[in-house]
């Protein structure tokens, strides 16, 4: 499988478990958030 396959399919099953560009955004949004929350705790 070529470099371009392997990236068009992780691209269509992330896609594909989002369902939607809103649940996507909801996603990353979630995603933000814990790294987020992570940084405070580590902070002295």
């Amino acid at each position: 499988m070529s470099k371009k396959s392997a990236a068009a399919l992780a691209l269509l099953l992330l896609l594909g478990a989002c369902h939607t560009v809103s649940g996507a955004g909801e996603d990353i949004s979630k995603t933000g958030q814990a790294v987020e929350n992570a940084a405070q705790k580590a902070t002295p």
